[in-house]
């Protein structure tokens, strides 16, 4: 049997939250992604790369697993998009080797980071 091109690669990425109205709304406004429904407790979102999705479950989960890292061409315009559809930034734009990168909180308290080329 012949080996998938995405064999052993991270496939699709899931957050567990409390309203995916709301978390629809977020990443659509912060990153335009858009948003396939399978009933009222599950959505999909694609970044226009990667698909994901969100479930119905509950609280979701504070920083500490793993942290998940978007690109933007325009960092600081991403950053005000997150901001005005509700993340909180947790980790102010800062330089690293290679580039700058900021982290905020979704509306269920998920941390993830967004990063540019310098």
């Amino acid at each position: 049997m012949a080996k998938s091109s995405n064999d052993k690669r991270i496939d699709y990425v899931e957050f567990s939250v409390a309203d995916i109205a709301r978390s629809r709304d977020f990443y659509g406004k912060a990153f335009d992604w858009s948003f396939k429904d399978y009933g009222p407790g599950y959505c999909e979102f694609n970044d226009g790369r990667l698909t994901g999705g969100f479930a119905l479950g509950g609280q979701g989960k504070a920083a500490g697993g793993p942290l998940v890292i978007l690109y933007a061409d325009k960092l600081d315009e991403i950053q005000r998009r997150v901001e005005e559809a509700g993340g909180k930034i947790v980790k102010p734009a800062y330089s690293f080797p290679g580039g700058r990168r900021f982290h905020f909180s979704d509306p269920d308290g998920y941390e993830l980071a967004v990063w540019s080329e310098r």
